[in-house]
């Protein structure tokens, strides 16, 4: 089996909630989303994995988009007249929802 065809598989540490329930309410720019807070909730188990992250300014977040369903290729983003490769763009619809 090649790389391509293996399966990657990982079980969430944890999830992210946010006030926006159905993917048509997020904002497209993060501009629009300043004032909206979310929260990240660490299931019990992997608090441990957390101790002295406080001692960075800034933290990576990797998360399933679990409410997105298919995707394409080629998008035309937002405001733009010209089709993108999915990967240059912000569409939450990508062939491995992360």
């Amino acid at each position: 089996m090649n790389l391509g065809e293996r399966l990657i598989e990982y079980r969430p540490i944890g999830v992210i909630r946010s006030p926006f329930k159905d993917v048509r309410g997020v904002p497209i720019q993060p501009k629009a989303a300043r004032e909206i807070e979310g929260v990240v909730e660490v299931f019990p188990q992997y608090v441990d994995g957390l101790k002295d992250l406080d001692g960075f300014s800034h933290i990576i977040l990797i998360y399933h988009f679990h409410l997105v369903e298919g995707y394409s290729l080629l998008v035309k983003p937002y405001m733009d007249q010209v089709e993108r490769g999915v990967f240059a763009t912000r569409a939450p619809a990508r062939p491995n929802p992360i």
